[in-house]
């Protein structure tokens, strides 16, 4: 591994999401300042995980490169169900169990959720992003991985993947987040898109989140009130 360089996010602007700094130590992805290591390992490897891993303490040697199958399927955003009201009842567990309102609780996840990538279809090395009636595809290949060390001591793992060809509008690179640091297939995953990689890797406000197609709101309720 090589190390990047620190970056301070702060009161980070990226396109039109706010860090809201009282809210940052409330979720996995917005904690404050971060240092990037990469890596273009590749392995078959499987680890199953533990709570640990979920919560972001590891060690380096357990990190092993992933390729996109681990993320294949049909996948839609839960953005809506935010909105429609269907995840109120996850905000209200939160609010029992956290240290903000629902009302809080609700305005966090807003910045957090918020995409107008309402399905991605993940199919090969091919990626389709779905925005309204505009459909966006590209193919893309690894570009290894970076780990995040966060503020408060906990980690992550971005898998990178770059574009090779496609729609011109399609993001160069997409960077995948779903608390898993080796090959395994993915339940639901929190994706980064742009056509930056560095300055890609300071957003930790907006991360649209991604479930099965195939689930009901209802369905999804009750996966996120299982972790």
């Amino acid at each position: 591994m090589k190390s990047g360089v620190t970056v301070s996010i702060g009161a980070l602007l990226v396109g039109t999401m706010l860090l809201v700094p009282a809210l940052a130590a409330e979720h996995k992805h917005t904690d404050g300042e971060t240092t990037h290591q990469h890596s273009q390992a590749t392995s078959n490897s499987h680890s199953h995980g533990s709570d640990d891993i979920y919560k972001g303490y590891f060690e380096d040697s357990q990190i092993k490169n992933r390729q996109l199958s681990d993320w294949q399927g049909n996948w839609q955003s839960v953005y809506p169900y935010l909105q429609d009201g269907t995840l109120d009842v996850v905000m209200e567990h939160k609010a029992e169990h956290g240290t903000m309102s629902v009302d809080e609780y609700r305005s966090y996840y807003d910045i957090g959720y918020k995409t107008d990538v309402d399905r991605i279809v993940i199919d090969g090395g091919s990626v389709t992003f779905n925005k309204g009636s505009q459909t966006l595809k590209a193919s893309y290949k690894s570009d290894g991985y970076e780990i995040l060390t966060y503020k408060k001591g906990n980690r992550g793992v971005r898998f990178i993947f770059e574009k090779v060809e496609g729609d011109s509008e399609a993001p160069r690179f997409i960077q995948f987040s779903d608390h898993r640091i080796a090959p395994a297939d993915a339940d639901h995953y929190h994706l980064y898109w742009g056509n930056n990689r560095a300055e890609l890797l300071k957003e930790v406000t907006n991360w649209p989140t991604y479930y099965p197609a195939s689930l009901t709101g209802d369905e999804i309720v009750k996966e996120m009130l299982a972790h």
